[in-house]
């Protein structure tokens, strides 16, 4: 199985998980680690599972990561899979009935990029997943690295 893990990150938090994703994705086959700006679409070629990742900014996933998924081709075949998660605040733990209010209405990154990849004809390798950060910027809360690598075996 070759696995392609693309991540775009602000604070490092995204890029942390990633980098651990693929640690783990290493017992699995052929598995490369792209930061969206070094992204080609030669990078797709044999990959049977893209995971995607990117912080929550504005409700959606980061700038980089939308044009990414924007410009890539359309999925060819069925075997063409992706899993996407995203790193946020727990608006819950913020007790801010404004900001828990716009999350309802607005959602969160991987559901967006879930939408866009479906449309593109990729189909989804299991649920998407939020982790959590402390405020805005991070870090990771304690055991969202674990959760993370457990996510990801799911999605395969």
């Amino acid at each position: 199985m070759k696995i392609l893990i693309i991540y775009d990150s602000f604070f490092g938090n995204t890029e942390k998980i990633a980098k651990q994703l693929h640690e783990v994705l290493l017992t699995e086959g052929a598995t490369e680690i792209k930061q969206v700006d070094n992204f080609t679409n030669d990078d797709l070629k044999g990959v049977d599972l893209m995971v995607l990742g990117s912080p929550t900014r504005a409700f959606s996933p980061s700038p980089k990561m939308k044009t990414f998924i924007q410009n890539i081709p359309t999925a060819r075949g069925t075997s063409q899979r992706f899993a996407a998660f995203d790193t946020r605040m727990n608006v819950n733990e913020v007790n801010n009935r404004f900001l828990t209010f716009l999350s309802r209405q607005f959602g969160y990154a991987v559901e967006k990029m879930a939408k866009k990849m479906l449309k593109k004809g990729y189909e989804q390798a299991g649920k998407s997943e939020g982790f959590f950060v402390k405020d805005s910027e991070g870090p990771l809360k304690e055991g969202e690295l674990e959760r993370a690598v457990e996510w990801v075996k799911r999605c395969l």
